[in-house]
This record gives C-alpha cells, sequence and structure tokens, in this order.
C-alpha cells in the first residue's frame, strides 16, 4: 500500500477540501471534538454516502478521536464516558471506510500511580472492538503523560501491544516532548513494533519544550524541517499535515512533503 500525504479537514465535505489541498489522503473529525456526543458524520447522505464518495474519488479516510477522550484516568467519570466515545468513534469510522482512528495517550495526575494508567489502557483495548485500526498519537507535554517519552510509551505498550493497536508518530509532538526526530521513528519501532500513521507538523516551541502548538514546514523550530519529511519517509506510511493557516498553506506542506519523501 502505496504512502500518501494529506492534512487534517473540516468534515463537511471531505472529498471536496481534499481537491482543494491535492491531497490523496485526509482526517477528519466525527462530529464536535470538543463535546462528549456520540460521533456523527456531517457529509451528506450520512457514512454510506462519505465512505462510496471517497472510494470514487480513491481517497483515503482517516479519523481523529475527539480531544477528551482519556482512557488512562483514575476518575471514573472521565474514563468510562472515554471508553464509550472511542468505541462509538471506532464503529463509526468503519461504516465510513475509514484506515484508522487515531486517539491520544491520555495522562494521570500527580497523585495517581501511574502503573494504574497503564492497566486502565490495558483494560479499554481489552473490551474495545476494533472494526477498524486504533492508533495512539503520541503527546507533546505533561509530566504525567501515558505517551510523551520513550519510556513512558514502553510502559504502555506493554500493557496494549497484545491487542493490535497501532502508533501514530506526531513529529511536533516528538520533538517538543523530547524525542529527536533523527531517531524517532527508530525509537518508537524498536518499542512497539510499527508506526502506522505520521502526523507531519513543524513545532513552535522549542525542543522538550512540552508546547503542543503546531507551525507550518519552516516556520517553526525544527531544523531544517527537511527532518519532518525523513521521518516520513523512514516510517513508510500515510501523513496527514495538521499545519495551520488554512487551505492554501496547507497545500503548500503537502507539496513540500511530496518533493521530499523518498
Amino acid at each position: 500500500m502505496a504512502m500518501r500525504i494529506g492534512s487534517h479537514v473540516d468534515q463537511e465535505d471531505p472529498v471536496a477540501e481534499a481537491v482543494a489541498r491535492g491531497a490523496d489522503t485526509v482526517q477528519i473529525f466525527l462530529g464536535d471534538p470538543q463535546s462528549w456526543k456520540a460521533p456523527t458524520v456531517a457529509y451528506p447522505g450520512g457514512a454510506a454516502a462519505l465512505k462510496a464518495a471517497a472510494e470514487a474519488a480513491d481517497l483515503r479516510l482517516y479519523v481523529h478521536s475527539a480531544y477528551g477522550i482519556n482512557v488512562a484516568s483514575l476518575n471514573n467519570r472521565i474514563r468510562i464516558p472515554s471508553r464509550k466515545l472511542l468505541q462509538q468513534t471506532v464503529t463509526l469510522a468503519a461504516e465510513i471506510g475509514a484506515h484508522g482512528v487515531v486517539v491520544h495517550g491520555g495522562h494521570i495526575t500527580a497523585k495517581d500511580d501511574p502503573d494504574a494508567g497503564f492497566e486502565n489502557w490495558r483494560k479499554a483495548v481489552d473490551q474495545l472492538e476494533q472494526h477498524c485500526p486504533v492508533f495512539i498519537e503520541n503527546t507533546a507535554g505533561g509530566d504525567h503523560a501515558m505517551a510523551r517519552r520513550l519510556d513512558a510509551i514502553a510502559k504502555l505498550w506493554d500493557a496494549v501491544g497484545h491487542s493490535g493497536v497501532g502508533v501514530c508518530l506526531d513529529t511536533c509532538h516528538a520533538f517538543a516532548g523530547g524525542i529527536p526526530l533523527e531517531s524517532a521513528v527508530a525509537d518508537i519501532k524498536a518499542i512497539t513494533g510499527r508506526v502506522d500513521l505520521i502526523h507531519a507538523n513543524d513545532s513552535q516551541g522549542a525542543f522538550d519544550s512540552g508546547l503542543d502548538r503546531h507551525a507550518n514546514f519552516g516556520a517553526g523550530e525544527i531544523d531544517p524541517a527537511d527532518l519532518i519529511a525523513q521521518v516520513i519517509t523512514e516510517a513508510g506510511c500515510d501523513a496527514i499535515c495538521e499545519t495551520p493557516n488554512g487551505t492554501e498553506a496547507q497545500a503548500v506542506d503537502i507539496k513540500f512533503l511530496r518533493e521530499r519523501v523518498a
């Protein structure tokens, strides 16, 4: 399956958004990413219509789950709704023919036992019906994050690796989270055996700053920006730009990567 390069786009008409950017893959939300409500398909005609339109356009779809999902949490009022919403998202993503659902690694609080957070992840994946692939994304900040630093990712994979879940490697998050991009793919693969999707983003924050602020390629702190393309080449998988400033800027970023990815 040849790798593709695209971006995160508005969910109303992902096919038109892809054409406007010159993308052959896109990532969308299903519903409001800030809400705990069940996911929905905004495309006219619903899930079946979006799946058919994407297939007709030879467009590969990915879904980013809601931001509030945190299955690691020791707070029942967060963890239990998180599991429910993740399952609803995975089920609906399968209906639109998505190639994967991205979910953040989550975090615990300073007073919590980290092992309990990793155990909560194990319980979550053990009950999750993976109707389409699920990719856990590394995060940029937080001293109590489940997927920021390599040692935490290793503990997370001890808990979830048996389930077949995959990895979404975000270049901004890795850089801002203290993982050198020169070795990021090798380091992650040494732990997980896989990288399934790249979130290709420059970083407004400095190395190991913990700042989750994306930038367009060449406008951030990742120097040289070609390192981002190197990550994609080494991973050998699809890449989604989550860079700012709208359609034209993302089209430039996609072109930047296409010219550099081997």
